[in-house]
């Protein structure tokens, strides 16, 4: 299986589209900041736009998308906020927002209510044998939430919730100065990068794992 994830498209759909169309994907993952404060009727654009490059597309919302976008994403069936999908025996599931922060963002969310969204999500795929955790936001304490101010400014809840179940892959974004890539035990994570630069990440999943990040 082959994952296209961007995260951190803020508007830029030509650019994205320019990726998706050249990185065939079975699955895309938009892992937030889909519009940067933009409308229900924006972001239905975009999905459906790419929707006619992957048959499989799954979302979350991030910070700067609206709360609304979370249940434009559900009416279109392509939400993994707090539930799971599963493809061939490979389980997607996520978190939208950030935690609050002092700049009060569009969409952000207590680390309880974070927390309790990745259980529910969670819950519903736990049975599969590879698991692709979708958080907007890097789990706390990582090369892939640090700020060029030097200190770190991921969830808590996040890393918590990879400590205790080990998801294999961890798919973030958010901190577009700290795309790349770090582990916590076994889990592997990846922060795409900013896709409105060309940033992107690919996973192949076969008899093992591989992430790859690159530019377009």
């Amino acid at each position: 299986m082959k994952i296209l994830a961007l995260t951190d498209i803020h508007g830029s759909y030509d650019k994205a589209e320019e990726i998706i169309k050249r990185e065939i994907a079975d699955v895309l993952v938009i892992g937030g900041d889909l519009t940067t404060v933009g409308t229900v009727k924006e972001a239905d654009s975009a999905i459906k736009r790419f929707q006619r490059y992957t048959a499989q597309v799954f979302c979350v919302a991030g910070n700067m998308d609206l709360p609304q976008h979370d249940d434009l994403f559900m009416q279109l069936g392509v939400s993994i906020n707090g539930q799971g999908r599963v493809v061939d025996n490979v389980g997607f599931f996520g978190v939208s927002a950030s935690p609050h922060s002092p700049l009060h963002t569009p969409y952000e969310l207590s680390e309880e209510e974070i927390s309790k969204r990745i259980q529910v999500g969670f819950s519903e795929v736990d049975h599969c044998e590879i698991k692709i955790f979708v958080p907007h936001v890097p789990p706390f304490g990582t090369k892939v939430d640090i700020v060029h101010a030097g200190y770190h400014v991921g969830s808590s809840a996040v890393r918590e919730f990879i400590e205790n179940e080990q998801p294999h892959v961890v798919i973030c974004g958010h901190i577009h100065e700290a795309r790349g890539q770090d582990s916590i035990d076994k889990s592997m994570i990846v922060n795409c990068g900013q896709a409105s630069n060309g940033f992107f990440a690919v996973i192949q999943i076969s008899d093992e794992i591989q992430i790859m990040t690159h530019k377009l």
